[in-house]
């Protein structure tokens, strides 16, 4: 199945065309200079046209496989943006003994994620810009894979440090890239196909915090080892992303199909895709270019960076801490992994059908609101009773989670272009890494000095209110644009 209609744009890089996809009676079209067409192929065959049908099917068929093959890398490299930091949070008691760390240092350590997404993840549009965005992603797979690989064998705090800044350094660039690839490859499926790569990114979560600790006891209860393995899945990642290293955000199709070109064309103002609508879209502006677009003009920007880091300290406290709470309730450690498990494998279906949901609708707020009811309910049973109801527990928090795919929906619905989807996705996640810094820090902190949950439960609740304000303004139906035009 080929998942993407492509059409002219703008990218990042460049002002580039796309490879012909086929259209739904069988036939191609090719636009001329001006964008109209010059006739249907192989069907009919203009004077001059060097092309037989047989070759023109050959292409045809080469091209699919080539969407596929770009989806898969999409699939892969979402596979390998979270088991670097859930990995670690299942093994943290023993990586904590095994290098002596104490629970403060450990704060520091659950941190460095937001840390490294901040300070690498805005250079991410830059690097596309010089590179191309297939080269950035490569490259940034490649130092996941490289850092999971050296971070258990330093032998010393700081060695482990430097080694995961490594493999967060290659999560950050390509955190920021993922919406934009979809915004500028995919721009009538944004919808569905940032619930493609989130689910997968749920998925390859769930699987870190499932198959850590069973995989590190069958190794000898090395938690080197337990930790190395998923380097292998980074290396995996590297290869289909190889094929598209001279990609300059050229999409991997080259023509949208006439009628579905002429169906755009008759759109009114404010209607999206059919079943992904995006208010106040309009699609003769879809892909203007936004090279004057001064992101901090607009509160909507704001509002998403807020909610975007709010969300990402939730998400990194969870994953660093919350299997450690349920050991400390008295759960052993491959329950309360599988138990993490659980509340990442939450996101793999509704991470497919929140951005789908989303995008249909004009106002985006009350998911935000019901998932951080969720998050409270979660963090009130973890305070009252953390073994007794911890299934509950951790399918609220799964729930919960689950404002990072919303988050990512939103930044494609809140901004016309391709370049403007860059500026908002860069803007809106480094400068939400840095307010998520602190958090997992601060939970560190308040667990060594107060001895138990209490205190660091009570600011995860406290989070989620603010959380949800900034959600709700983010959600609005406006584009970053206008704001930033009218100086609003």
């Amino acid at each position: 199945m080929c998942f993407m209609a492509g059409e002219e744009s703008r990218t990042v890089a460049s002002t580039t065309t796309c490879a012909a996809a086929p259209a739904s009676d069988g036939t191609e079209t090719r636009e001329g200079p001006a964008g109209g067409t010059d006739g249907p192929e192989p069907g009919h065959r203009e004077a001059g046209t060097p092309e037989t049908g047989d070759r023109g099917a050959g292409r045809s068929g080469t091209r699919v496989w080539t969407v596929r093959l770009f989806v898969v890398g999409i699939v892969l490299a979402a596979l390998n943006l979270r088991p670097a930091i859930v990995s670690l949070g299942a093994l943290l008691e023993e990586v904590r003994t095994g290098l002596g760390m104490s629970g403060t240092v450990a704060g520091l350590l659950t941190s460095l994620p937001s840390l490294c997404f901040a300070v690498f993840g805005v250079t991410a549009p830059r690097l596309a810009r010089r590179f191309g965005p297939g080269a950035v992603v490569c490259a940034g797979m490649t130092a996941i894979g490289a850092g999971l690989l050296i971070r258990p064998f330093t032998g010393s705090t700081a060695g482990f440090l430097a080694a995961s800044a490594l493999a967060l350094m290659g999560i950050a660039v390509s955190n920021v890239l993922m919406p934009v690839i979809v915004k500028q490859w995919f721009p009538d499926r944004v919808g569905s196909m940032t619930g493609l790569y989130s689910m997968a990114l749920a998925l390859g979560t769930a699987l870190a915090a499932a198959v850590t600790v069973p995989v590190t006891e069958a190794l000898g209860g090395k938690w080197e080892s337990g930790l190395a393995l998923w380097a292998a899945l980074a290396a995996a990642a590297v290869l289909p992303w190889l094929l598209f290293l001279g990609e300059r955000g050229r999409a991997p199709a080259e023509r949208t199909p006439a009628r579905e070109r002429h169906r755009r064309e008759r759109r009114t103002p404010g209607e999206g895709t059919p079943g992904e609508r995006v208010p106040g879209r309009h699609p003769s502006r879809e892909q203007t270019p936004a090279p004057g677009l001064r992101i901090t003009r607009s509160r909507t920007a704001w509002a998403l960076a807020v909610f975007f880091g709010l969300q990402a300290t939730a998400a990194y406290i969870t994953m660093g801490w919350m299997a450690q709470i349920f050991r400390d309730a008295g759960v052993s450690a491959s329950t309360a992994g599988l138990l993490l498990a659980l509340t990442m494998v939450m996101g793999v279906p509704l991470a497919f059908v929140i951005p789908r949901v989303a995008a249909r609708l004009p106002h985006q707020g009350p998911i935000v609101v019901v998932l951080g009811t969720s998050g409270l309910a979660g963090y009130a049973g973890l305070y009252f009773a953390p073994a007794a109801g911890a299934l509950a527990w951790a399918l609220l928090l799964g729930i919960a989670n689950c404002a990072f795919p919303l988050a990512l929906t939103m930044v494609g619905m809140r901004a016309r272009s391709g370049a403007g989807v860059a500026k908002l996705s860069a803007f809106a996640q480094s400068t939400g890494y840095l307010i998520s810094l602190p958090g997992p820090l601060l939970v560190g902190v308040l667990y060594q000095h107060s001895g138990g949950w209490g205190l660091p439960l009570a600011l995860m609740a406290a989070l989620l209110i603010p959380q949800m304000v900034a959600g709700v303004l983010a959600g609005r139906a406006r584009t970053v644009e206008e704001e930033a035009a009218a100086g609003r």
